[in-house]
């Protein structure tokens, strides 16, 4: 089932020259289904980019997906402002929706003190609005950190070196709903210069590790609810990304490793093998499918819907805190 975004966006046309169908808005009006209702909070500054990468894997599910599109307004944009002003809408204007699912993209400031990012302030009301007025929200790469360290408490360290490449990672639970259909061991891009406590994940009894490496270490979390999910990695991330990312730094004389199980032979002259691709697909997938079986057909009914996720969230666990098996 084809995805229903605005007219005009510059992603629809990539997608259909993919041979992905995005549906024209009056079209998706006459068809006699409730679409899934999904906001994007994009922090990249590479809006375009990273809007194609999330929608391309969204509209692989068989469902009908509406998408809206959030931005905050307490950071000045310098990248791609007239894009935000025609395709985005701010917080306040979308705060009165309520949503099956969220997604709240990465950013390049992992570096900083959260409390320092100018629109931190913004992204803890915007995740409080959240517990209230989204089925599950999905956390990518910085913006997992974010909600780790908001929502739980975990703070995050700061790498030696930069983890960038392409690492596999181990299934913790083959039969977990979010990783069903996983393979016992998955690749997943990782550029970052972070990670979230490992100890401090791992202690947490509200949350489960889905997949995790040896050298990145936890990749996929989950709440035991499914109401929030982490990707540590880069899942969106297309074939050619990370080698556009080696070359900008390159370039610009900035010290950069080669990405690691990227390019065949370590060559940044050949083209690299997309290995990541179906395992991605999957969870977009998977997660779509859980929103499409929780929610309810009633818009208007997900509060509810939610406040019931809430109050049965205790019954994951065991008495002693340990997930209970479901």
């Amino acid at each position: 089932m084809p995805i229903n975004i605005p007219d005009g966006l510059p992603a629809k046309e990539i997608l259909q020259q993919e041979r992905i169908y995005a549906l024209e808005e009056d079209v998706a009006r006459k068809q006699q289904i409730r679409p899934l209702n999904v906001v994007l909070l994009n922090l990249m500054p590479t809006k375009v980019e990273t809007e194609t990468q999330i929608l391309r894997l969204i509209s692989k599910s068989p469902l009908q997906v509406s998408v809206d599109f959030m931005c905050v307004s307490t950071h000045e944009a310098t990248h791609a402002a007239d894009h935000l002003v025609k395709f985005y809408d701010t917080f306040e204007s979308l705060r009165d929706n309520v949503y099956d699912g969220l997604i709240i993209t990465g950013a390049p400031v992992e570096q900083m003190p959260f409390e320092d990012v100018d629109y931190w302030d913004e992204l803890v009301e915007i995740m409080d609005w959240a517990k209230t007025h989204v089925l599950s929200t999905m956390f990518l790469c910085w913006g997992a950190f974010a909600g780790l360290y908001h929502l739980h408490g975990i703070r995050k360290r700061l790498l030696g070196s930069k983890l960038f490449g392409i690492f596999p990672q181990r299934l913790c639970d083959e039969y977990n709903f979010l990783t069903n259909g996983f393979d016992e061991v998955h690749n997943m891009p990782h550029s970052r210069h972070a990670a979230p406590d490992a100890n401090q994940v791992d202690a947490d009894p509200t949350l489960q590790v889905l997949s995790r490496g040896f050298e990145t270490g936890p990749a996929l979390i989950a709440t035991h609810d499914f109401r929030e999910v982490y990707v540590l990695g880069h899942f969106e991330y297309g074939r050619d990304t990370l080698a556009q990312e080696y070359w900008r730094d390159f370039h610009a004389g900035l010290p950069i490793q080669l990405p690691v199980n990227y390019f065949p032979d370590d060559n940044p002259e050949k083209q690299p093998i997309f290995t990541w691709r179906a395992h991605a697909n999957l969870l977009y997938r998977n997660w779509l499918n859980y929103l499409y079986q929780t929610s309810s057909y009633e818009r208007e009914d997900i509060p509810e819907v939610i406040a019931e996720l809430r109050d049965n969230a205790g019954s994951l666990l065991n008495e002693d805190g340990a997930p209970s098996k479901f």
